[in-house]
């Protein structure tokens, strides 16, 4: 059950929820913050700790916005992280970054935190800084190439970016288990998995995992497609064990396959490998034009 204090909705725009109207409908109905996620990451739910300590700071003063940040992974380095500058946060995103600082940003051991996209965002400070026209977030320019190979210029700006106009602003590091996104069938493969069950409408990682981190899982253009992901798998490998999985090429799995440790499947152009049902492959470098038939 939602508390009173809070809203959980995705915003593309402040500009937007302010001259909709919707902003002073939420404040008219006593609501003080709202929290604000990728419609994309699973693991955002309300937390009602993050919640409490807003409504209730240890010091009596309120943050205006806070960033749920979380360790930064092989699987992260291109996450916007928070800086300090002019005693302000602000948000860089790796389209901001010069081509040669990228390796830099992102570095795991510099840069040890990356953006979630969760954000808990003051009511009545979003009004009064959009009537001032305070908020101040930089246009992001990102080269795109669309299907087809068309070079397009996509502008955006990142709702994270105005961080820098709010006061009391803080970045809360919180773990990994609040960024679960799916973008892409990888994503999805992980989530699919035994790694998580549905608890409550969160999903959690099984206790069984002997680590808190996710698998490296890095699926191939033929997986690309959600229908081909599906029709490739009989049934969602058992992944508790695993560190690393990359498959690229023609590759289907059979019923009831585990993988543990490191696996690469690379099947090459014109190949195809099968792999049959309740093969197990721990540390496997597989490759070529075959069907396991040991497990």
């Amino acid at each position: 059950m939602r508390k009173p204090g809070t809203l959980l909705v995705t915003v593309t725009s402040m500009l937007v929820f302010y001259n909709s109207g919707l902003l002073d409908t939420l404040i008219g109905e006593g609501k003080e913050y709202i929290f604000v996620s990728n419609i994309d990451n699973l693991g955002a739910t309300v937390d009602l700790y993050i919640l409490n300590h807003l409504m209730n700071p240890p010091n009596g003063k309120r943050c205006e916005f806070v960033m749920e940040v979380t360790d930064k992974t092989r699987a992260d380095v291109k996450g916007g992280t928070l800086t300090q500058c002019e005693g302000k946060l602000r948000l860089v995103e790796i389209a901001q970054v010069p081509k040669a600082h990228v390796d830099e940003f992102k570095s795991v051991s510099k840069f040890k935190i990356f953006n979630t996209n969760n954000l808990w965002i003051s009511l009545s400070a979003v009004k009064r800084l959009q009537e001032a026209n305070s908020i101040d977030m930089e246009i992001i320019v990102n080269p795109k190439t669309l299907d087809g190979g068309l070079n397009v210029i996509q502008l955006e700006t990142a709702v994270g970016a105005a961080v820098k106009s709010f006061e009391n602003s803080l970045g809360i590091n919180v773990p990994r288990s609040r960024f679960l996104p799916v973008k892409t069938t990888s994503d999805l493969l992980l989530v699919m998995s035994n790694l998580y069950s549905l608890n409550a409408g969160s999903l959690t990682m099984s206790e069984k995992r002997e680590f808190p981190t996710v698998p490296l899982v890095k699926l191939g253009s033929s997986f690309t497609k959600v229908q081909d992901y599906l029709r490739r798998f009989e049934s969602i490998p058992d992944m508790l064990e695993l560190d690393h999985l990359t498959v690229s090429g023609d590759v289907t799995f059979g019923k009831n396959v585990v993988l543990k440790g490191t696996v690469i499947i690379i099947a090459n152009h014109g190949d195809r490998i099968d792999i049959p049902p309740g093969a197990v492959l721990e540390n496997k470098i597989v490759s070529g034009n075959l069907r396991i038939l040991d497990h």
